[in-house]
């Protein structure tokens, strides 16, 4: 008996490897529709054709986050990702299929204004920072650069997007307090930079 429990259990496990890696390659080979690219730049007219590719591999970026977070909420660090985001989801049966492939389920995307409280929304941009940092080979406690997602917005200059920092107590310390984001409720320090612990961001991913 005991051989059945140990087989089915071994089998399970290597259901799941074998599933997760068929959603990641599924990711990987996955095409967005071209015309979202447009609406993007309808938004952010600066942009140039390679800029707009590095807001889609962002937006790839994410996903790919979402599926290391499993079911847990993974706040969206990029508004200009965001903005493509949205225009996917436009595509409603292409979107949905899509889920389905690539995460076994729908992707919802939450506001931040409709979490159910500040708590939530912080621990869901933790989540992100932590799966983006992991994914970049980031000591997310130390970081010596921000992951690809958490830097898009002010390498492409967005005007309304989200700007984090590194060093939010020097001189150049602007927006999102990122280290703060790294410490999570374990750490010690004080919480009086200009940047704050973060949000949400544009959405957040998840059920």
């Amino acid at each position: 008996m005991a051989w059945l429990v140990a087989g089915a259990v071994i089998a399970f496990i290597l259901y799941r490897v074998l599933l997760n890696r068929a959603r990641r390659q599924a990711l990987k080979a996955f095409q967005f529709p071209g015309s979202i690219k447009s609406k993007v730049q309808n938004k952010y007219q600066h942009l140039n054709d390679s800029q707009l590719e590095m807001v889609m591999t962002g937006l790839k970026e994410y996903f790919a986050l979402c599926q290391l977070g499993g079911r847990r909420m993974v706040a969206m660090p990029s508004q200009a990702v965001d903005v493509a985001w949205h225009e996917f989801i436009l595509f409603t049966r292409a979107y949905e299929q899509f889920c389905q492939k690539c995460f076994g389920r729908f992707l919802h995307h939450t506001p931040a204004e409709a979490m159910q409280s500040p708590t939530q929304a912080q621990n869901a941009i933790k989540t992100a920072w932590r799966l983006a940092c992991h994914k970049d080979g980031i000591d997310r406690r130390n970081p010596s650069r921000l992951p690809m997602i958490f830097s898009m917005d002010h390498d492409l200059q967005i005007p309304d997007g989200f700007v984090y920092s590194l060093n939010c107590k020097g001189p150049g310390g602007v927006g999102y307090c990122a280290s703060h984001i790294g410490c999570g409720s374990g750490c010690a320090g004080g919480g009086d930079s200009d940047g704050g612990d973060g949000g949400c961001g544009g959405g957040c991913g998840g059920d």
